[in-house]
């Protein structure tokens, strides 16, 4: 039973606005009698609504004006994406995440402005934010590196740790200094260990944990078999001459498949065929990986510092025009297009799904995770066809899915992230997942480790 919230330093509150019985949406707010503290603030995605009804342009439940901090944990945009509309909404705060986080953001808000105000034009309605507000955000965020600890004021410090999902990803732990209570936040976590970043680190300071659940009910391929399942799918299309393409979210899917794909045809694990990457978003976002190559496992850095350029290989292709990506069909089979965005919701690939799905020589593969209502979840799910921009396209492409990319922990390790601070942590609070994983999630972490593990829902607040 949730108590009442009394207004003394003592006594903090935490409450889940969204990111509670979702994937995306992330927005959960820490507050004493004094401070307002927001943790990410991230769209919602995915679901299926439309225009009007879309949560994302309803009003903040709570005042903008009054949170005082907004710390970020990542730049996804189901983490970062509401963050202008916030600006437009009234909050002058201040923003603090990693330096990355901050880097890859100013990217991920100019791709986004010019999709918002495609919107707002179809159907004669003010964006979702402007211009002016993304340059609000960046003059007032400040960053931070791993470990360093800072003040927000007198009541509260913060610091962050290496989530290990993608670059520049942390978890977040806020200290109530009154109190001496560690509230972590641990944004998504990644899949340890992965192709390229480093791993996750371990928490075991945490009185309260937020923490994740995408995949909390399930596990993925064995690591040792997941670029075997890749090479073995690209290498039976190239053998009958087919295309594929792989769905990517511009940022860490791109880049990881970039680099296996790397490995595969330098390596003469795969015939060499013409590859087009099909993303500007994620060509400037592979820009920045590569610059950022020091914060790279060490494996990679070192093949880096011996000169190979890991994510570009022979017949790879960028396209930046919309007339260079409608040429791609001019090439015959077969060939490989990497297109975003990752779950079909937008973007290039959805201009490919109309042209190759239709033909069973071809096939799509997924490698990250189909949002419920999402065009990708449908054909992930085996649907005989999509209306894809108000077309209807017959799927008879084969379907692949590989899950072992994913850049989030499965099940098991989930359970072995929380059991490092098991013995100190008063309570985990399981988010950022469908409804079945969430609770899935939750009911291990009590039987297997014998933690006090909810699953909060959309509006609920507790005292801590």
């Amino acid at each position: 039973m949730q108590k009442e919230f009394r207004k003394n330093k003592n006594q903090l509150k935490l409450t889940f606005y969204s990111g509670t019985e979702s994937v995306t949406g992330a927005n959960f707010l820490l507050e004493d009698d004094k401070t307002k503290i927001l943790i990410d603030c991230g769209l919602t995605q995915g679901i299926g609504f439309d225009f009007k009804n879309d949560p994302n342009r309803k009003p903040f439940s709570y005042d903008p004006r009054e949170v005082d901090f907004l710390l970020v944990t990542h730049a996804h945009t189901d983490h970062i994406g509401r963050i202008p509309k916030l600006i437009k909404d009234g909050f002058s705060g201040q923003i603090f995440s990693t330096k990355q986080t901050k880097e890859i953001a100013e990217l991920m808000f100019d791709d986004a402005l010019s999709i918002l105000n495609n919107e707002a034009k179809k159907h004669d309605a003010e964006p979702l934010y402007e211009k002016k507000h993304v340059d609000g955000a960046l003059s007032i965020w400040q960053t931070y590196d791993y470990h360093q600890v800072f003040d927000l004021n007198e009541d509260f410090s913060v610091s962050f740790r290496d989530a290990g999902h993608i670059l520049g990803s942390a978890m977040i732990t806020v200290r109530h200094k009154d109190t001496a209570k560690n509230i972590v936040f641990t944004g998504d976590l990644g899949n340890t260990p992965t192709p390229l970043i480093r791993n996750t680190e371990e928490i075991e300071d945490a009185d309260y944990l937020i923490m994740e659940s995408v995949y909390g009910d399930r596990n993925h391929d064995q690591k040792e078999q997941r670029k075997e399942k890749l090479k073995e799918i690209l290498q039976k299309i190239i053998d009958r001459k087919g295309t594929l393409l792989i769905p990517v979210f511009s940022l860490e899917k791109t880049q990881v498949i970039l680099h296996e794909m790397n490995d595969l045809v330098e390596g003469k694990q795969i015939t060499s065929v013409p590859v087009f990457f099909d993303s500007p978003l994620g060509i400037r976002l592979t820009e920045i990986y590569q610059k950022q190559y020091k914060n790279f496992n060490e494996k990679v850095q070192a093949r880096i510092m011996s000169g190979d350029d890991i994510f570009d290989f022979p017949k790879l292709t960028k396209t930046y025009t919309k007339e260079e990506s409608q040429l791609i069909r001019k090439t015959p089979g077969p060939k490989i297009i990497i297109a975003s965005s990752g779950m079909s919701t937008g973007g290039r690939i959805l201009y490919h799904e109309k042209e190759y799905l239709p033909d069973p020589k071809n096939a799509i593969l997924f490698i990250g995770y189909q949002v419920p209502g999402s065009i990708g979840r449908a054909i992930e799910e085996g649907i005989g066809q999509v209306k894809i921009e108000n077309q209807i396209v017959p799927i008879k492409a084969q379907i692949y899915t590989v899950s072992g990319y994913s850049s989030h922990k499965d099940s098991d390790n989930l359970v072995d992230f929380v059991s490092n601070t098991a013995k100190r942590v008063k309570k985990v609070f399981v988010v950022m997942g469908e409804p079945k994983s969430a609770m899935f999630l939750a009911q291990k972490l009590r039987d297997n480790l014998d933690v006090d593990a909810i699953h909060p829902r959309e509006g609920d607040s507790f005292i801590i």
